[in-house]
């Protein structure tokens, strides 16, 4: 309900922003009754609606990409945490219990914790961390004494690096906020196509397209704002790599 209304908030403010500036460049200028300024006010909003749209192509174009990244290395890291989990099972000493329980344990701080934390604060849980630590110092203290339990044990420190990893680009995902310039160049772009339309006059047909141009603005800054934070509302990607391993672990089928 909340994404609904800032949604709606998007895009009856880009509207109202649109129509009060037209009306207001109207009243200072007396309008158009000409005709003589329609040819020069047009090249303008062309031009300015060409720089416009590129702005907002390219911001888009990077927070879906952001996006896409996050799902893909949060799969990654599931991987990473389900072969250190399993390979400790191979290996086949009394640490594989601490390993495994410490694993058990991070998966449900990132699920249950973690995840929104990224969305409020910005910042990874320090439990967490703690979780990730104790695997990682179990693995470190394993003493191997077959090749397989050496190569498992390279492998395993090689994932757990790779969580580590993983974790850092999570944090940054959750931190890169957009730029308050680009806002200012979104709406200072509204506003003055706005006022370049201030040759036409205010009918039915011309306020309704007016409008329009508002609406859709209005819908691809709503979309902006919503994947900036991938880990908040409203467009909030669910923790579902974390969420299938977990289940795995604990015995249960998976969703598909």
């Amino acid at each position: 309900m909340i994404s609904v209304l800032v949604g709606i908030g998007f895009i009856g403010g880009t509207i109202v922003l649109t129509l009060s500036f037209y009306f207001g460049m109207r009243f200072v200028t007396g309008g158009d009754p000409s005709g003589r300024d329609r040819e020069l006010a047009s090249s303008i909003v062309m031009r300015i609606a060409s720089l416009h749209a590129l702005i907002l192509a390219l911001v888009f174009a990077q927070e879906m990409i952001e996006y896409q990244q996050l799902k893909s290395e949060s799969a990654m890291e599931s991987n990473a945490i389900a072969d250190v989990y399993y390979d400790s099972e191979r290996y086949g000493t009394e640490s594989k219990t601490a390993i495994q329980n410490a694993l058990a344990n991070y998966l449900r701080i990132v699920i249950d914790t973690e995840w929104n934390e990224l969305g409020s604060s910005g910042h990874l849980s320090q439990a967490a961390w703690d979780q990730w630590n104790l695997a990682y110092i179990t693995v470190l203290d394993l003493a191997p004494t077959t090749p397989q339990q050496q190569s498992l044990r390279e492998h395993m420190l090689d994932e757990i690096h790779r969580i580590a990893e993983a974790r850092d680009n999570r944090e940054n995902n959750g931190t890169d906020s957009i730029s308050g310039i680009f806002w200012f160049a979104a709406v200072s772009g509204v506003v003055f196509m706005a006022i370049g339309y201030y040759p036409y006059p205010p009918d039915s047909r011309n306020l309704l397209l007016i409008s329009i141009f508002g609406a859709f603005t209005g819908i691809i800054l709503f979309f902006i704002y919503a994947f900036s934070n991938p880990y908040s509302p409203p467009a909030a990607l669910n923790p579902t790599a974390f969420e299938r391993l977990q289940q795995e672990i604990a015995g249960t089928p998976a969703p598909r």
